[in-house]
């Protein structure tokens, strides 16, 4: 399904709204709760696309059986560019279209995996904790690259394991989730704990170095992407 969507009334266009924003709500995040269990009911990726040039961006959600990893049903919606480019304020591009993507869903879409950080966010607030809040949905990130924070030494075994730290504070881990092939960096979003965001990670990569929701999310958000370029008027 896909659908239109709109930029919220009162959403921030400046960085000191964003930031605002962010602040107001990052007590709300909840990090004492286990989540759900690997391979239980459903998991839902989500990424987002952008084309800057025509200002537009568009997103998508895949809902799969956490079990099977078989996809349940898929959504996007496309709008406009919602917000500057500011990094650590990217959450505020791609929320409202991610909304829009998550609403046309008729199935619960269980856990939510972002293509980005939760806690692992130089204000302890990226996209899967923003969404998390925003919808009360158990949220985790998986990033493909460590933002600007420092781990140590991973062994080379899938599984392995090391914190993500910002001056002395585990803010998510690496995980290697094929042998010798470069980490994974997961962070809690909402709702879930780190170990299970870890162990949601080990199950969603049977095959690839990234979560099938991630892929098959990325796959999405690029053809919808495409689609609206072609329509007339965009």
């Amino acid at each position: 399904m896909r659908t239109i969507t709109g930029i919220p009334e009162g959403w921030p266009t400046d960085e000191a709204a964003a930031r605002a924003v962010q602040d107001a709500l990052r007590d709300r995040v909840v990090v004492d709760e286990a989540g759900p269990e690997p391979g239980a009911g459903t998991v839902t990726g989500i990424d987002v696309a952008y084309d800057d040039a025509r200002d537009v961006v568009a997103a998508a959600a895949v809902v799969l059986d956490a079990a099977t990893l078989d996809v349940v049903e898929e959504a996007t919606a496309v709008g406009r560019v919602a917000f500057p480019y500011v990094p650590g304020l990217l959450a505020f591009r791609e929320i409202p279209a991610v909304l829009g993507a998550l609403r046309a869903l008729r199935t619960d879409p269980g856990l939510v995996v972002c293509d980005g950080y939760g806690l692992a966010h130089p204000r302890r607030f990226g996209l899967a904790s923003h969404l998390g809040v925003l919808t009360g949905l158990p949220t985790m990130g998986v990033a493909k690259n460590p933002f600007a924070f420092t781990h140590g030494e991973l062994g080379p075994g899938r599984g392995s394991t090391v914190a993500l730290t910002d001056a002395g504070e585990e803010v998510g881990r690496a995980l290697r989730t094929r042998e010798g092939v470069k980490p994974v960096y997961v962070s809690v979003g909402h709702r879930i704990s780190l170990a299970g965001a870890c162990a949601h990670t080990l199950a969603l990569t049977p095959a690839y170095r990234l979560p099938e929701t991630t892929r098959r999310a990325d796959r999405l958000c690029r053809d919808a992407l495409l689609t609206a370029a072609r329509r007339p008027g965009r």
